[in-house]
C-alpha cells in the first residue's frame, strides 16, 4: 500500500474541489490510501475579503513572510508519504501566505523531504514566477518536484480582474451584473481535472514520476501565455520595490497601501493594454526566446 498525501489551502472552496477531483482516480484505487491536510491558519485571512485587509495582505505576501499554522496532526506527520499533491493559489504574484508559511515550516520541511512532490496551483491567471518561488522552497525542503498542473481563469486579463475582485470582496461566485462570465477556473476545468490525477496515478503505479511532466503536458495541464509572462516578470520587479518600501515603513503603512492601491489600478487599467500592444509589436522578433521560455515553464 502506498501512501499519497493531499496539501491544500482554499478560502473560497475552489481549490479545495479541485484537489478532490485529481485525487478521485487515487480514491479509487485498492493500492493508495490517500490522507488530505487542510492548511489552517492560527489567525485566519478574511473571507470575503474586505478592501483594507486584501491590500494590507500585499507586503507580506510579496516578500513571503510566514505566519503563525495550526499544527499538522501527529498521524500525518509520522507516515513517510510517497507522493505529496500540493495546491496553491497565487496572491500578489507569489505562493500565498498559508502556503509560504507551510514550506518554511520545520512540520512541511519534514514531510517534504526526500518526497515526490506535483504543484497543482488554481489561480487568475498569472502564476510563472510565483511557481519559480515554489521550487526554490520545495528545493530548500529537499522536496523533489516531478510535476505540474497550473489551472487558470481563461477570459481575458482585464475582464477576469472585474470578476476576481468581485467575487473576493462579495464571497459569492456568481456573474456579476449578470452578463461577466463566471470568476475563477471554469466550471468545466475543474470536472475535467480528474484527467491529471488518472496520468499521475498511472506514473505513479509504474514508478515513473521522472517522466511525467511532457505527459501532463500533452492533456494541457500547463499553458503558456508570453504576454502573461512578460507582465508576470515586469510587475515582480515592480512589486520588489513596493512591497519592500511599504513593509519598511510600517509608521507610514496605511498611507502607502493607498498609494499603491492607486498606482495598482493605474497600471492595471493603462499600463497593461500598453505592455500589450508592445508585445504584440515586437512578438516576431522574440520567437526563439519565445519558444525556449515555453519549453522552460512548461516543465518543471
Amino acid at each position: 500500500m502506498k501512501n499519497v498525501l493531499v496539501i491544500y489551502y482554499s478560502q473560497s472552496g475552489q481549490l479545495e474541489t479541485i484537489a478532490q477531483n485529481i485525487a478521485k482516480p487515487f480514491l479509487n484505487s485498492e493500492n493508495v490510501k490517500v490522507t488530505f491536510h487542510e492548511i489552517q491558519l492560527e489567525k485566519p485571512f478574511p473571507f470575503p475579503w474586505n478592501k483594507d485587509s486584501f491590500f494590507d495582505a500585499f507586503p507580506e505576501s510579496f516578500l513571503q513572510i510566514p505566519t503563525a499554522l495550526k499544527p499538522v496532526p501527529q498521524e500525518i506527520l509520522n507516515t513517510k508519504f510517497d507522493l505529496i499533491l500540493f495546491h496553491y493559489q497565487v496572491w500578489y504574484l507569489s505562493p500565498s501566505i498559508p502556503i509560504n508559511s507551510f514550506l518554511k515550516s520545520e512540520e512541511g520541511k519534514q514531510l517534504l523531504n526526500n518526497t515526490p512532490v506535483v504543484t497543482i496551483s488554481g489561480s487568475r491567471n498569472m502564476w510563472i514566477m510565483a511557481q519559480e518561488k515554489i521550487k526554490t522552497l520545495l528545493k530548500e525542503a529537499n522536496a523533489q518536484l516531478v510535476g505540474n498542473v497550473a489551472l487558470v481563469d481563461r477570459v481575458g486579463n482585464l475582464i477576469s480582474v472585474i470578476t476576481i475582485v468581485e467575487w473576493m470582496f462579495s464571497g459569492v461566485k456568481k456573474k456579476y451584473l449578470g452578463i461577466f462570465p463566471l470568476p475563477g477556473v471554469s466550471e468545466k476545468d475543474i470536472q475535467e481535472s480528474p484527467k491529471f490525477g488518472e496520468v499521475i496515478l498511472s506514473e505513479f503505479d509504474q514508478n515513473n514520476l521522472n517522466h511525467l511532466q511532457p505527459k501532463l503536458v500533452a492533456i494541457d495541464a500547463v499553458k503558456i501565455s508570453p504576454y502573461l509572462v512578460t507582465v508576470d516578470k515586469t510587475a515582480n520587479k515592480i512589486f520588489n520595490k513596493w512591497s519592500n518600501i511599504i513593509y519598511k515603513n510600517q509608521k507610514k503603512r496605511k498611507t502607502l497601501l493607498k498609494v499603491f492601491n492607486v498606482y495598482l489600478f493605474l497600471a492595471i487599467w493603462l499600463i497593461s493594454p500598453i505592455v500589450y500592444i508592445l508585445h504584440l509589436i515586437s512578438y516576431p522578433f522574440k520567437l526563439k526566446t519565445i519558444k525556449k521560455e515555453t519549453q522552460y515553464y512548461q516543465g518543471v
